[in-house]
């Protein structure tokens, strides 16, 4: 530090300040955001530091000084625990007859009020069902619009609510449903659904999770206009509504005794206290077979990934696709399953 040059330690004040941040999220996922709701709140920036500490460590390795140890430490903790924010996956998509093909996608009512400005959204959409012909679909923000044609599925459960738009959650199959219902959740629109689906000899539960939303203006002028400190007390509420959101799926999954694969809008990342509870000993299909950031959520300045695929650790995952159609705020995501 000493032979350092005046500029230098103050870049290496602010990359110690970012090290302590990123080493203090590694711990967040083990915290009750009910107890420790403020501190829960770095979650979402995790990727942002973790990017940033990477970049610490570049300058630091292009300058040839001995501070580069400190971000490379702490990503290598990360990384030990957590896995990398991008994923090598080695596996290619293996097409096999009893491959089952699972997608999940927050539609957000087929761009019913024009977020996205681009004619016939809804329309893409389906074709893009079934250029990609999923065996089930998993919806999030689903909303029976006129032009909405899902017949080519030959089975479907969805929960509605609303009085002048109704929307909910859907799944859709090509395989029978024998059993389905929802899981609700007190005091909001989310909750979580679920199909007992019929394969063959094997009975499969698909749960379909919408977790609560953050109701952030992903615009960056939007965000620099919203007030902080509502900003946080809104936040660190939705964390607790979400932890409490799960405690209710978790009770309802301990009575199943099917395989089961879920999927769904968590409106958190990998690094939360939710995914890391609701995954628990199941598989994560991304870090299976995925590559890449695996974005599912449209924001400009840093990849965020809340939308997942899990399967119990018995299903084999023989591929993972993450797509790039801007038909939602989201990214559809599919994983190709053997059973």
């Amino acid at each position: 530090m000493k032979k350092l040059r005046f500029f230098d330690k103050i870049i290496y004040i602010i990359n110690v300040l970012f090290a302590i941040l990123l080493l203090l999220s590694y711990m967040l996922p083990l915290l009750p955001p009910q107890t420790f709701s403020i501190l829960s709140v770095i979650n979402l920036g995790v990727p942002f530091l973790i990017l940033t500490n990477v970049l610490f460590f570049l300058y630091w390795l292009f300058r040839v000084k001995k501070q580069l140890f400190l971000s490379f430490l702490v990503l290598c903790i990360g990384y030990l625990f957590y896995g990398s924010l991008y994923n090598f996956s080695a596996s290619e998509n293996i097409q096999k007859k009893n491959n089952l093909k699972v997608m999940n996608f927050n539609v957000r009512l087929f761009n019913l009020y024009n977020w996205i400005p681009k004619k016939n959204i809804e329309a893409k959409t389906i074709e893009f069902f079934k250029e990609q012909a999923p065996d089930i679909l998993s919806l999030q923000e689903y909303h029976p619009h006129k032009n909405i044609d899902l017949t080519f599925f030959r089975y479907k459960y969805e929960k509605l609510s609303g009085k002048k738009v109704k929307s909910g959650q859907a799944i859709f199959s090509q395989f029978p449903i024998v059993d389905s219902g929802s899981i609700e959740f007190p005091n909001t629109g989310n909750n979580a659904i679920y199909a007992d689906i019929v394969k063959g000899n094997d009975t499969i539960r698909i749960y379909n999770i919408h977790l609560e939303s953050l109701h952030i203006d992903t615009n960056v002028e939007s965000l620099k206009k919203e007030d902080s400190e509502r900003l946080f007390k809104r936040v660190s509420k939705t964390f607790k509504m979400q932890q409490f959101q799960t405690e209710l799926f978790m009770a309802h999954k301990k009575q199943c005794n099917y395989k089961m694969v879920i999927c769904g809008d968590f409106n958190n990342t990998a690094f939360s206290y939710v995914y890391r509870t609701i995954k628990g000993d199941l598989k994560d299909a991304f870090k299976e077979a995925g590559n890449g950031f695996g974005r599912t959520y449209d924001f400009k300045f840093f990849p965020i990934r809340i939308d997942f695929i899990f399967t119990d650790a018995n299903i084999r995952v023989n591929g993972f696709n993450t797509y790039e159609e801007h038909y939602s705020d989201h990214y559809p995501i599919m994983a190709t399953l053997e059973i």
